[in-house]
């Protein structure tokens, strides 16, 4: 990108990829991560949640990057709408298990098998994401349960995080979901960013591709935060938007004009 080299970056500030050292541990993802390291201890299900675009993925993502992987096995699934067979299918394939039947009873039985040789043989912590959780449907709630059950349900062998939207809690509310709600014994929820940490978040950014100096105004600094409602990705877009305004005007700093001038390129 060419305002990379404008500014005399290193790399886009602002791009998904960010290295998992490179995260800057927020409130959210600390919360987070406080309520892994007790599901991974206890077992049960953990749901976390927060408006599109708050950082749920990243708080996960740096979160489970705290472990080595020979203490944790983490299995990490996007949700869909399709049917039983779908969700169980992709859980296995998350394990990489050789699925040889699509028939839901021996997908589950492979299922339940592999979940047992990694925690009581080989003694590894199993963890399992069902991230866009809210997009599963409610008769798949209603026996994702039973996955978790083992020993005549007498045993928590792993951790199950379900992310997603807020629209997750209401449909864990059904009396349908009554079964796998029960077993929520933790939850957080992201919470959009306030304007001071806004400020350290594009500082922070700003330090890890090399820059010495803060490029956005205290004026940007607002525009950002308040065009963006506090939600990281549109942040992103926002400072990525005003950087390239920044640059084709020849300027050295960021301003909030810049700021408006990218938001117009957004929906």
């Amino acid at each position: 990108m060419k305002y990379v080299e404008y500014f005399g970056m290193t790399k886009d500030p602002f791009s998904n990829d960010i290295a998992l050292k490179d995260i800057l541990p927020l409130p959210g993802a600390l919360s987070v991560r406080e309520r892994i390291e007790y599901i991974v201890k206890t077992g049960g299900v953990m749901v976390v949640t927060g408006e599109v675009g708050s950082g749920k993925s990243t708080a996960l993502r740096w979160s489970v990057g705290q472990y080595h992987r020979s203490d944790i096995t983490c299995a990490y699934v996007i949700a869909g709408t399709g049917g039983s067979n779908d969700l169980y299918k992709q859980l296995c394939w998350s394990l990489n298990i050789k699925i040889t039947s699509s028939n839901r009873v021996n997908l589950l039985k492979i299922f339940k098998s592999t979940v047992e040789e990694i925690v009581k043989h080989q003694k590894i912590k199993l963890l399992i994401i069902i991230d866009e959780a809210f997009l599963l449907r409610t008769d798949i709630l209603a026996e994702l349960h039973t996955i978790t059950q083992f020993d005549y349900d007498s045993a928590n062998l792993f951790g199950l995080i379900l992310a997603g939207q807020n629209s997750l809690i209401d449909k864990l509310k059904y009396s349908i979901s009554a079964p796998l709600a029960s077993r929520v014994i933790t939850r957080a929820h992201l919470t959009n960013l306030s304007n001071e940490q806004m400020t350290d978040y594009l500082n922070h950014h700003l330090k890890i591709v090399g820059m010495k100096k803060n490029l956005f105004s205290a004026n940007a600094v607002t525009a950002i935060y308040q065009g963006s409602g506090g939600l990281l990705r549109s942040a992103n877009s926002l400072a990525r938007g005003a950087l390239i305004a920044c640059m084709i005007d020849k300027d050295s700093t960021v301003n909030e004009e810049h700021v408006r001038r990218a938001s117009t390129e957004l929906i």
